[in-house]
């Protein structure tokens, strides 16, 4: 009998051992594309995990890190100072991409070649941030976004095993020239990001770094490999396309910041002309002006010193857009003319210089719409200060 019953327990024992393999190769993972949209939320593309159950009965979900809460308590405020905590989501496949279908939008699927311990470890590093205490995290468009927490979980999963193919880069590429690529359709939005971002993300990012965008993201899983498991193998075994849509024709609308602010350009260069040939100032152009760009100046100092934005921090866009312009406003608008106001004009050249010389040495980036602005100011700026208080002149 004892020896009839090891036998029944070595039955059991290697049906068992054969049957564990193939329990841990019951799921497909995949990373998820999504080609960028027609708004500003969604013009850089989406990424996101997608766990299938092999069978007929197995679940099909997919792990969205890309997703947040509209009722958060003071939501816009948290969202313009850079406390908006984002969320891990789980929905199933068919949802997914029923609302990518519905906007026209194309998917793509890389299915990858994990083992089957790196496919436990996955699964048990996602249900764990799934959790409620854990499923929200601290948003950052470059560091910390759908993208990189993907990223991350497969590192997390795969460990030193997992290899970036970071040998050969075509281009260097700074992250406000990643980000250009996507919003340059959108020139209205391209502007308000240079405004907004500071110089840090003047800097060239490395491979990895450019992972915070989805398409980058995919083509690093495409050159990435496994070693130290097994045989070295790519990271990709196969790739699909889920959805697929014609590419739809992109052009820059006829009132783009380029137009409208070469019109002001030469609007300011026809006031300053005639009022010289009159011996006038036309101060009410420089109130508008001046009080456009010190509420900018407002923001630009709001996102640098009041938020927790990463990459708003050391914005040279402040020596332009200024928020002491309003004092000139109100100077300007004195009845009697005080000593500071033809000295701030001065200043506000200075600076204005000052900006242009930031950007030719590339210590930051800006716009390429704001040229006409700056030759505004610094005509402007000049105009009055050696005029501001003639006895020949009028102010308007």
């Amino acid at each position: 009998m004892a020896i009839k019953n090891k036998i029944v327990y070595l039955f059991f024992f290697l049906i068992f051992m054969g049957l564990a393999p193939a329990k841990a190769q019951v799921y497909e993972i995949s990373l998820l594309t999504c080609e960028p949209g027609d708004q500003l939320y969604s013009s850089f593309g989406h990424s996101a995990i997608r766990v299938r159950e092999i069978g007929s009965e197995g679940q099909d979900l997919v792990f969205n890190f890309g997703t947040f809460d509209f009722q958060t308590p003071n939501f816009y405020g948290k969202f313009a100072t850079g406390k908006l905590d984002y969320m891990l989501s789980v929905t199933t496949y068919a949802d997914f991409i029923l609302e990518y279908d519905y906007y026209k939008r194309d998917v793509r699927e890389q299915v990858l070649a994990l083992s089957s311990d790196q496919i436990d470890y996955l699964l048990q590093h996602l249900w764990a941030q799934y959790d409620p205490a854990r499923r929200f995290y601290r948003y950052d468009f470059f560091f910390n976004n759908c993208a990189t927490k993907i990223r991350d979980a497969f590192e997390i999963a795969i460990g030193d095993a997992l290899v970036w193919d970071d040998s050969v880069k075509v281009e260097e590429k700074t992250f406000r020239t990643l980000i250009d690529e996507y919003v340059y359709p959108l020139p209205w939005a391209d502007l308000g990001i240079d405004l907004a971002l500071g110089s840090v993300i003047d800097r060239d990012a490395t491979e990895r770094e450019e992972q915070f965008l989805p398409d980058y993201m995919e083509a690093a899983f495409a050159k990435a490999t496994i070693q130290g498991d097994g045989p070295s193998r790519p990271l990709v075994r196969e790739s699909r396309v889920i959805l697929e849509y014609p590419e739809k024709e992109s052009s820059m609308d006829f009132l783009n910041p380029y137009v409208i602010f070469w019109g002001v350009a030469v609007l300011f260069t026809l006031i300053t002309f005639i009022g010289y040939k009159r011996k006038r100032l036309f101060i009410g152009f420089d109130l508008g002006l001046f009080s456009i760009l010190g509420v900018l100046g407002i923001v630009v100092a709001f996102l640098w010193f009041l938020t927790d934005h990463s990459a708003t921090k050391w914005n040279w866009n402040i020596l332009w857009a200024f928020p002491g312009h309003l004092a000139l406003v109100w100077g300007l608008t004195r009845k009697e003319l005080q000593p500071w106001v033809r000295k701030y004009l001065l200043f506000a050249l200075i600076m204005a210089d000052a900006a242009v010389v930031f950007w030719i040495l590339g210590w930051q980036s800006l716009h390429p719409s704001l040229i006409p602005i700056l030759l505004v100011i610094i005509l402007r700026t000049n105009y009055l200060y050696y005029n501001l208080g003639g006895k020949s002149l009028k102010a308007a």
